[in-house]
């Protein structure tokens, strides 16, 4: 428990709560605790995280309506945003999970990644309070934040992407969900945007919607339908006269 504590720079006065927000569901049921593991403290840390990020964007954006900051908060605690929190601190290799979901690659599955991160927010303020799960939330949130404050208007990426391609041709880029998981409360999508046969990003969600959006970012990040650079045509030197192949 050290490791992710020195990670987070917090040390828990209970670390039985820092176990338990660790806890993903399959190890509980494998070891037959069904009541230890990281789904309640999920719940509780979703509500404080709403809590501290409404109260942050409210100071920070005093010019906006409550749609504006509405729209701003949910880029933050999006199942995108989460799972990038989690990354960043390096929570998933301190998961406690069952051998099954281990083997399936679910220590990296953006789920479980946004639900510990909750789980870890709801764990601080049990045991410290609000003023120190505030100091956690903000400082994991601090770049993301500051991109908002920085844009806080956010475009549209399906649009964009569609006009940038629509540009070179007119077909249009498409959407397909590779997979979907969860309960019907809490879904977790995984989306490809194609394009003239190719895959273009990848990007994931609690809604299709959102992860359509998020595919098409990826897709604007990584630019595939741009052709590498050693392929590019060679600009014409003009001015000569074509030589003629040799017999």
């Amino acid at each position: 428990m050290n490791s992710i504590e020195n990670r987070i720079g917090y040390k828990f006065r209970n670390s039985l709560l820092l176990a338990e927000a660790l806890t993903h569901p399959s190890l509980a049921y494998e070891t037959h605790k069904p009541h230890f593991d990281n789904q309640r403290l999920e719940f509780l840390g979703d509500a404080v995280l709403q809590l501290i990020l409404t109260a942050e964007l409210f100071t920070r954006f005093p010019q906006f309506a409550e749609g504006q900051m509405t729209k701003l908060r949910s880029r933050l605690v999006s199942r995108e945003a989460l799972q990038e929190f989690a990354r960043d601190i390096e929570l998933g290799k301190f998961l406690l999970i069952g051998k099954g979901e281990e083997s399936s690659g679910g220590r990296e599955r953006p789920s479980t990644l946004a639900d510990a991160f909750e789980a870890l927010v709801g764990a601080i303020y049990l045991d410290t309070g609000i003023d120190e799960a505030t100091t956690f939330v903000l400082k994991c949130c601090q770049q993301k934040m500051e991109c908002i404050a920085a844009s806080p208007i956010e475009k549209n990426p399906k649009g964009e992407l569609q006009e940038i391609l629509q540009g070179i041709t007119q077909l249009s880029p498409t959407y397909s969900v590779v997979n979907s998981s969860g309960p019907d409360h809490r879904r977790n999508f995984i989306i490809d945007v194609h394009w003239s046969d190719d895959v273009l990003g990848r990007g994931t969600g609690t809604s299709k919607k959102e992860a359509e959006a998020s595919a098409a970012r990826d897709a604007l990040v990584q630019r595939l339908w741009m052709p590498p650079k050693d392929v590019m045509p060679k600009p014409s030197t003009g001015g000569g006269a074509t030589e003629k192949p040799k017999p």
